[in-house]
């Protein structure tokens, strides 16, 4: 099982970066979805979330109205659109995926991040 991010870069503030989680191995149908980053010396945090249930998305206020996150269950890909990017949101991005029953705070798969860099 895989989850491999691609689509991170450097961009200037105020611009725009489309990230990509193509999942492998097995169907994640019935995952949550979610986006998670990390930035240099601080702790990894949530983004945003795509939840099988319901398709409720949801976005930590850092980001909300600039980000969105979606999915192709299809094509087992989830998508994070990240429109007027500031100097914070530099980060390495990863994706990962909980089976929708998991009573567990911990998520099942990771994939192993993509950088973006965003400059003032």
């Amino acid at each position: 099982v895989q989850l491999q991010a691609s689509g991170g870069g450097l961009v200037q503030a105020g611009g725009s970066l489309r990230l990509s989680c193509a999942a492998s191995g097995r169907s994640f149908s019935t995952y949550n979805m979610a986006w998670f980053r990390q930035a240099p010396g601080k702790e990894r945090e949530f983004v945003a979330v795509f939840t099988y249930r319901g398709r409720k998305t949801v976005y930590a206020d850092s980001v909300k109205d600039r980000f969105t996150i979606s999915r192709d269950t299809g094509k087992n890909m989830v998508f994070l659109q990240m429109n007027d990017l500031k100097p914070e949101d530099t980060a390495v991005y990863y994706c990962a995926a909980k089976h929708f029953a998991s009573s567990s705070g911990e998520y099942d798969y990771w994939g192993p991040g993509t950088q973006v860099t965003v400059s003032s």
